[in-house]
């Protein structure tokens, strides 16, 4: 079952060959799902070891035929899991020295590169698993590694942000997207490993019993899968327009089923937040308040973060702001700063206060508030930067015009 793997590719690697692990990570977790739903937990969301040790012990025969059955399961996927990905990564260091990356990452093909952080998060997930089914006493040390999970899920996370800031910076500076050549889903990709990472946090945010765990977990997966569903939704138009225009092609056409595995992780995941904000958080309206509150500001730092890359490779701040070139339009840069300094303080003393997470005074609340203090002043600089740039004392300037 553990396949002998071929030394270095080189040119004819594909980061694609990532979803071969994702694929047997993903078995490795549905086997532990027999577990998970026909072996009785008491006191924990999940059965552990010694749950399902109990449950074989004396259970009858069929109890223990799939208790054998999934056990086997989830250690033989698993381990056929990290061979591959493990494999993959040797692969993708070779492939980087060759042209044929180089041309890949001026392509269409450049998002294929998140494979790999969604394979990482598969991988912190099978990991999860194999804990549960075969390490005794874990859950007795399970909220110190809830902490370290979400630390390895934010850098997983913060990995695939920069390959997206990669693709986006480009194709949004320079161009170089083919829509001609967009005619699948293959652009799903990144909403995929978005969406599985949220899914990876969403578990300590509904399994912690520390509450600022699980805060910070269910935040940052809505953070997660918002831009999942975000970006998800303009790939699956653009994709479709192109198909509809140019046809299916034929190499990416299993492409068109990659939603299915997209809405199970996010569906997981939204299970998984319903469960955590009905556990941790006041059960009135500021529980619903503080999840749409995060929702909206997790659509505003992808926003946010989209545009800091593209002006930032657009060299615009050191032309428009503190460089010599003038331009009206410059001042729209002026409402983003103030709408972010209203909504963090809105968040904060609408969302996080009153959903138990925050305590006012506190000294993360005070940082968060210099926080939106921050963006404020961000804009008042900005005010007075452009005006001076703009409205010199006893000059007449011509801006240029904002296209």
């Amino acid at each position: 079952m553990i396949p002998r793997m071929p030394d270095a590719l080189g040119e004819r690697y594909s980061p694609l060959y990532f979803l071969a692990a994702l694929g047997a990570g993903g078995l490795s977790v549905s086997f532990f799902l027999y577990l998970m739903f026909w072996v009785p937990h008491p006191g924990q969301a999940v059965p552990i070891f010694e749950d399902i040790l109990s449950a074989f012990q004396t259970g009858g025969v069929l109890d223990r035929t799939m208790i054998a059955v999934a056990w086997i399961g989830v250690a033989l996927f698993a381990a056929l899991h990290y061979r591959l990905l493990a494999w993959n990564f040797a692969q993708l260091s070779h492939f980087r020295k060759t042209a044929a990356y180089t041309q890949l990452r001026n392509s269409n093909a450049e998002t294929q590169l998140l494979a790999a952080p969604l394979a990482l998060a598969m991988a912190m997930n099978a990991a999860f698993v194999l804990g549960l089914v075969f390490v005794p006493g874990l859950w007795s040390v399970v909220e110190y590694l809830f902490p370290v999970a979400i630390l390895v899920f934010a850098a997983i996370g913060v990995y695939a942000f920069k390959l997206l800031g990669d693709f986006f910076g480009r194709v949004l500076v320079s161009g170089g997207f083919n829509p001609e050549k967009n005619n699948s889903l293959s652009q799903l990709m990144p909403s995929f490993a978005l969406a599985m990472i949220g899914v990876g946090l969403a578990a300590p945010a509904a399994m912690s019993g520390v509450l600022a765990t699980a805060g910070i977990a269910y935040i940052l997966s809505i953070i997660f899968i918002t831009a999942a569903v975000l970006l998800g939704a303009i790939q699956i138009v653009l994709g479709f327009k192109a198909m509809l225009e140019n046809g299916v092609d034929l190499q990416a056409a299993p492409t068109l089923w990659v939603a299915i595995p997209i809405v199970t992780v996010i569906s997981i995941a939204v299970l998984r937040l319903g469960h955590g904000a009905h556990e941790h958080f006041d059960p009135t309206a500021s529980t619903s308040q503080f999840t749409f509150l995060t929702v909206m500001l997790a659509i505003q730092i992808a926003v946010g973060l989209l545009g800091c890359v593209v002006l930032g490779k657009l060299g615009y701040f050191g032309k428009f702001v503190t460089g010599v070139d003038k331009s009206a339009g410059t001042y729209a840069l002026v409402c983003p700063p103030v709408a972010m300094n209203v909504m963090l303080q809105f968040y904060i003393n609408r969302g996080l206060v009153p959903a138990g997470i925050l305590e006012k005074g506190s000294a993360t609340y005070i940082a968060l508030s210099a926080l939106a203090l921050a963006f404020q002043l961000a804009a008042v600089w900005l005010v007075f930067r452009l005006n001076a740039k703009h409205f010199p004392r006893g000059a007449n300037p011509k801006a240029v015009p904002a296209e």
